[in-house]
């Protein structure tokens, strides 16, 4: 071949290849060999080991508590941005002098970024495959339907691409800043630790350090992934497991009577309200306090006492409703059939047997049992066993009759001293009653906005991704840029 035949030749060859679009498929060729030959395939299996520990840890609270959830998509940010930065860490800084020396002969820089940015994206696109099909075979329950697709799964999954993609293209740049591998890695753990630290979501931050998170990955990436988890609307459990904890724990104090009367008394406490709704009291049949009686031990034993005056059964029921010494007597209130002795008695002056008895006479050796027989107690009782008597009341109701009285009123600043356990209490109340009560109220203190699982909400954060890709690609390239100015 003559000299001017090669000479063309090349002329033809250089042509064919100095294209940008060129440039592109021939560095992307060039990079998919050296994942095949130099053992960049590595990092998947690495991606699937770290998923795998992740995965383990999160499943049992991901998706099921508001806890949990904002713990499971820190972790899964964490992974995606661990990924990510590791990917391309070192892979400008580790062929510096080739690139410096191809650019001297012709190679564009936008043209081998570009390249490297699709080779990047596959990557992640595989690191994030590989993530989330091992955390879903770990035991992450994955919520079924998502907002974008059918699956939460893949909505998750282009959060996650995005999160690892944006980390990948920030390492990138530090890539392109630093001259060595070994000042490469060396830069990575405080780019690392800033992104994680100033996620804003897992740690307090002073006020004047909050603009920070407005550069991070980290802070887009936990709101994208708690939004769809849907954090807020998970039931908040810490403060009901501290409860649990605490139920053996004593507590007292000393209170007056007013302040139990007015805390009983308060229908704005939606707790109070409903005790006070509670119905207590039951219609009982004269058959059925007949029985009661009957097998009552003490009636028993008040049937055999002596009774110490000679007079005339009327006598004896007129004393007990008209004389004041006996008014304690007379409201006493008849346990389980709420009824008073006084209207009990009243009840039995009506009837036909104990009117015509009224003028017999009550000796010294006359017991209660003498009287209750002379009446035909037991007669009368089986001639009305079936009137009922009785109601139905509220426990509010009750407590307001106890409030009003003089000798209750006029003992409001008698104080006591309560001591029970925390335990005691809730069981009071309802257990129940109080965790959802605790519960409700941590999840509305702890709600957050930025969680709302909106699809605008969603967007917003996707985008914001988009903007740190695009942003670091072209800081990668501008840095790369000033290579032959390198004076190494």
């Amino acid at each position: 071949m003559s000299d001017k035949s090669i000479v063309k030749t090349r002329r033809r060859f250089r042509a064919r290849h100095r294209g940008r679009g060129a440039q592109v498929w021939i560095y992307l060729g060039k990079l998919l060999r050296m994942f095949v030959y130099q053992n960049d395939w590595k990092v998947l299996p690495m991606a699937a080991l770290i998923a795998g520990l992740v995965g383990m840890v999160i499943r049992k609270k991901m998706f099921l508590n508001m806890e949990g959830t904002i713990m499971g998509s820190f972790a899964l940010v964490c992974v995606a941005i661990w990924n990510g930065c590791f990917n391309s860490i070192q892979v400008i800084c580790r062929e510096r002098d080739v690139i410096k020396r191809e650019h001297r002969s012709g190679m564009h820089i936008s043209s081998y970024i570009f390249s490297h940015m699709l080779y990047q994206f596959l990557l992640c696109l595989m690191q994030t495959g590989v993530t989330m099909y091992v955390t879903k075979l770990t035991g992450v329950r994955y919520p079924a339907e998502g907002l974008f697709t059918p699956w939460l799964i893949v909505d998750l999954g282009i959060s996650m691409l995005l999160i690892t993609y944006a980390s990948d293209m920030l390492s990138l740049w530090v890539s392109t800043l630093a001259h060595t591998t070994t000042t490469a890695m060396t830069i990575m753990p405080f780019v690392l630790i800033f992104q994680l630290v100033f996620s804003g979501g897992m740690l307090t931050l002073p006020a004047w350090t909050e603009p920070l998170t407005h550069f991070t990955i980290s802070n887009p990436g936990l709101k994208v992934i708690a939004a769809q988890a849907d954090t807020n609307n998970r039931p908040f459990v810490t403060i009901s497991n501290m409860v649990d904890k605490m139920k053996d724990n004593e507590v007292g104090g000393t209170v007056t009577v007013g302040q139990v009367l007015d805390l009983l008394a308060d229908k704005e406490n939606p707790t109070v309200a409903e005790i006070r709704a509670t119905e207590i009291g039951k219609v009982f049949t004269v058959g059925e306090i007949r029985e009661m009686l009957e097998k009552s031990e003490t009636f028993q034993q008040l049937k055999a006492e002596p009774l110490v005056n000679d007079m005339a059964v009327g006598d004896v029921i007129n004393a007990i409703l008209e004389e004041d010494a006996l008014k304690p007597v007379r409201e006493y209130s008849i346990p389980r059939i709420n009824i008073t002795v006084g209207d009990a008695i009243a009840l039995l002056q009506g009837v036909d047997g104990v009117k015509d008895i009224a003028d017999a006479k009550i000796t010294r050796q006359t017991t209660v049992g003498d009287v209750l027989d002379m009446v035909d107690a037991a007669g009368i009782m089986e001639r009305y066993k079936d009137v009922e008597l009785g109601g139905v009341t509220t426990v509010g109701e009750a407590v307001d009759r106890i409030a009003s009285l003089d000798d209750v009123q006029a003992r409001r600043d008698k104080r006591f001293t309560v001591k029970t356990t925390l335990g005691r209490l809730i069981d009071l109340v309802g257990e129940n009653n109080v965790r959802t009560f605790l519960e409700e109220k941590a999840a509305a203190a702890s709600y957050k906005s930025d969680y709302e699982m909106r699809w605008d909400n969603i967007v917003e954060y996707w985008l914001h991704l988009l903007m740190f890709i695009l942003v670091f690609g072209m800081l990668s390239t501008i840095t790369l840029e000033f290579i032959d100015k390198d004076k190494r």
